[in-house]
């Protein structure tokens, strides 16, 4: 697998071209058949106008419960760390996501429709370049539990079927498998967020090449397919553990 971080000029927010930087970043790139373009959130975000001056925000802390699904208060985290617990779109992330790296003085939120901007990304590519079996992934970085570091996930995806799917067939000694299914989209965006970088490096694309047993698709899935019910996730009692809030909206 090759994965090739493509550098651009800076966007700016609160509002910037992505689909002109697109274009003009994989112009220096032959984008091969069966190629995944992994493009961060946050551009996506500056591209769409999700983003807020952070001089017009008197409390941080309530644009994140606005901004969130459901919230852990404040109190209930350590106080060594400066964020709120959260869960937005089906993922448990702190703060909501808002970012303020690389903002240039704005809070960045988490892009409001990411799967309708992955598919006109995805459109977008399909007419510029010709391609007719590839997937777009929007990736942005993630800490997880009991693990030190951030690595990237995928918060959507278009394009391509997100799951490897071993269920039934056997293992190497005979066990045929009941529950495995490798999730496509995160794996891609850990190896594309590493390449891309987290400070100045200016790469907020990335194109991955020879990804082995993918199967491609134009067609828009009805839902999610890596979206697991609360109920059904395997850390559930944990999840449901939790005195989670909720913003009245």
């Amino acid at each position: 697998m090759i994965v090739r971080p493509i550098k651009t000029r800076p966007l700016i927010p609160p509002q910037d071209d992505l689909l002109y930087v697109i274009k003009h970043g994989l112009l220096k790139y032959r984008l091969k058949e069966k190629s995944i373009i992994v493009v961060t959130s946050k551009v996506v975000s500056i591209w769409k106008g999700d983003n807020i001056k952070i001089n017009q925000i008197k409390d941080k802390d309530n644009l994140i419960k606005q901004e969130a699904d459901l919230y852990i208060d404040r109190r209930k985290v350590s106080k060594d760390y400066d964020v709120m617990l959260t869960i937005k779109n089906n993922i448990l992330i702190p703060t909501s996501g808002i970012d303020e790296s690389n903002a240039n003085g704005y809070y960045i939120l988490w892009p409001k429709n990411p799967f309708q901007s992955a598919k006109k990304i995805y459109e977008f590519i399909k007419k510029e370049f010709k391609l007719k079996d590839f997937g777009v992934i929007i990736s942005d970085s993630h800490a997880t539990p009991l693990r030190s570091g951030i690595m990237g996930i995928g918060i959507a995806y278009y394009g391509f079927n997100p799951l490897r799917d071993y269920r039934n067939k056997k293992d190497i000694f005979g066990r045929k498998l009941k529950m495995s299914q490798t999730n496509i989209v995160d794996s891609l965006s850990a190896a594309a967020v590493y390449e891309m970088g987290e400070g100045s490096e200016q790469t907020p694309i990335a194109v991955i090449e020879e990804v082995g047993d993918i199967k491609f698709t134009s067609k828009k899935f009805s839902k999610d397919l890596l979206k697991i019910d609360i109920d059904e996730d395997i850390y559930s009692p944990f999840l449901k553990s939790v005195k989670w809030k909720k913003d009245k909206k």
